[in-house]
């Protein structure tokens, strides 16, 4: 299992999220979004994750979009062909975390649920 934990130290669910993992001795590869961002690559893989259980790619980018971030505004009236390129611009504007497991699974917001079912 490769966890990968988008977000960033100061985010309380970010925290909770490591301790989760790390409760059930489960290595997790931590990315901080304020200092490297998220790659064209990972949004990808996350937003094509989310589309299966969304049903559809622009509502994936919506869930993703952290609507009580100060910079939502600057976000929820673009089109939605920039949205992403938002995203990629401006990683704050995710919600945190973001927990990838491989290629196939991915969580938006705290969601222990979801992991205790990536076994």
């Amino acid at each position: 299992m490769a966890i990968q934990i988008f977000g960033t130290s100061k985010s309380f669910d970010v925290k909770k999220a490591e301790r989760y993992f790390a409760e059930r001795r489960i290595a997790v590869q931590k990315i901080d979004l304020k200092e490297k961002g998220i790659s064209k690559g990972e949004l990808e893989s996350v937003i094509a994750c989310l589309s299966k259980k969304t049903g559809g790619r622009n509502e994936a980018i919506e869930l993703l979009a952290d609507k009580r971030n100060k910079d939502y505004s600057l976000f929820a009236y673009l089109d939605d062909a920039d949205k992403e390129g938002k995203l990629l611009e401006n990683p704050m504007l995710l919600v945190q975390p973001i927990v990838r497991n491989g290629k196939d699974a991915a969580t938006v917001g705290y969601d222990p649920e979801t992991w205790k079912t990536w076994n």
